[in-house]
């Protein structure tokens, strides 16, 4: 077995709470260090144990997306499970109250808040609280349904479903005609249509994706707490396709792509870069922990190999890269490796900012020091680590030698939704850290 393919399965085996990431496995679940669910009263008990069929109603559209509710005494639920793909997110956090219900989503600021609605039934809504205008999109669900989208064709029960591959090359066009490449990776079985697979961009990837593709129509959703995508497309001539990309309440992109198995973006480790003349960061900001303070010019970091990561709480593909991270840095720490974490949260207020980042912590069990940085802006980022030419992408992770002097910056991150993608990001990062602990 290879060292990446090692570590995706010590992640795949963990046990996980909400925060997208997860691993590349048949049954993904997030690693979670969490408190027990909280005790919901008896209202609760129409969140019936087994699968439901969630729908988030946006744009005129339906997001749909899975969910698994475990039941315990009295048919209490005491968590509920996210499932995209193979990917399943595990939230634990319950509290019923009157005829609602709210789950908490992880450790992003959103629930899903629900209620009752006749016979088998849900409706409610999607609130996140820490977007710029805190808002609510409308959900329903149904208990039973296991199909994100209606089944057109079904293998014999003697057969086994065949996935077929394909790599397309990508482009999204946003509202106002901007452009950025995309490279985009799926299977699906000839047999039913089911597909699953992902987009990857120079910032990160749209993680797991799930859905089906009936005739010349196309259709893929995810739900992981944070993010509710839609993607449709319809099929053209010589592998063509041309669709649009719906996100949340308001976000809308088209898309056009093109069977191409080559399809590639411009090399992750080259985008971001310091400024000319420049080697070394410095920077000293509040830690999350009130009182303290994280700096590169602190002992413990003098004559180490240093991981710094760039990453918000609010951001899925920087929780997939703190997933990774977080039991990595138990293995390697005794080779003289340290990681700092620098948070850019939405709340531009400490003390709110610091409590997002420690709940992070708790969730993934990072032992390594994190940081309040600023906000999740890229340019207000950008400001607080002058020396970098320019931030480009939460997460960036930054590698520097025990000289303190930075060897390499990669921009965004691959998650295990992309498949070989994250296995070749981890051998890179390995054969990375190997050079540095070696010098």
């Amino acid at each position: 077995m290879s060292p990446s393919s090692a570590i995706r399965q010590i992640v795949a085996g963990a046990s996980l709470a909400l925060v997208v990431a997860s691993c590349q496995s048949n049954s993904s679940e997030q690693k979670v260090a969490s408190a027990p669910a909280a005790a919901a009263d008896a209202n609760a008990n129409y969140l019936q144990d087994g699968t439901w069929r969630g729908v988030l109603s946006a744009q005129g559209q339906e997001i749909p997306f899975l969910f698994d509710v475990e039941t315990g005494n009295n048919n209490q639920p005491v968590a509920v499970y996210l499932r995209n793909g193979a990917e399943k997110l595990k939230l634990d956090e319950i509290a019923a109250a009157g005829d609602s219900t709210t789950i908490k989503l992880g450790a992003f600021d959103a629930a899903l808040v629900v209620r009752k609605d006749g016979e088998d039934k849900l409706k409610g809504a999607w609130v996140k609280y820490d977007a710029k205008t805190p808002y609510r999109v409308p959900f329903t669900a149904t208990h039973g349904e296991k199909e994100l989208f209606p089944v057109q064709a079904k293998p014999s029960s003697d057969s086994k479903e065949t996935m077929k591959e394909s790599t397309f090359q990508v482009e999204f066009k946003d509202e106002e005609g901007k452009t950025y490449p995309a490279v985009g990776i799926f299977k699906e079985s000839p047999e039913t249509g089911n597909m699953t697979g992902t987009f990857l961009t120079t910032t990160g990837d749209y993680r797991y994706l799930a859905g089906r593709s009936v005739g010349n129509l196309l259709r893929l959703s995810t739900f992981d707490g944070s993010h509710g995508f839609l993607f449709t497309a319809t099929k053209g001539p010589n592998g063509t396709m041309k669709g649009d990309f719906y996100s949340g309440k308001s976000g809308h992109e088209t898309w056009t792509a093109k069977l191409n198995p080559n399809a590639k973006l411009p090399d992750a480790n080259s985008l971001t870069f310091m400024k000319p003349g420049e080697k070394k960061l410095a920077f000293k900001f509040p830690s999350i922990h009130e009182g303290g303070s994280v700096s590169l010019s602190d002992p413990k970091y003098k004559g180490k190999v240093v991981v710094v990561q760039l990453l918000g709480s609010w951001c899925p593909n920087c929780m997939d890269e703190t997933n990774f991270l977080a039991p990595w840095y138990e293995k390697n720490k005794s080779r003289g490796v340290e990681i700092i974490g620098l948070g850019y949260e939405r709340s531009p207020e400490y003390a709110k900012a610091a409590e997002r980042l420690r709940k992070m912590k708790d969730r993934f069990g990072v032992n390594y020091d994190l940081a309040v940085a600023g906000v999740a802006d890229k340019d207000a980022a950008g400001k607080t680590l002058p020396q970098i030419a320019k931030v480009l992408a939460f997460p960036t992770t930054i590698i520097i030698d025990k000289k303190g002097d930075v060897r390499k910056i990669n921009t965004g991150f691959s998650g295990p939704g992309t498949g070989k993608y994250y296995d070749e990001l981890v051998a890179d990062f390995n054969q990375t850290i190997d050079q540095l602990v070696k010098e």
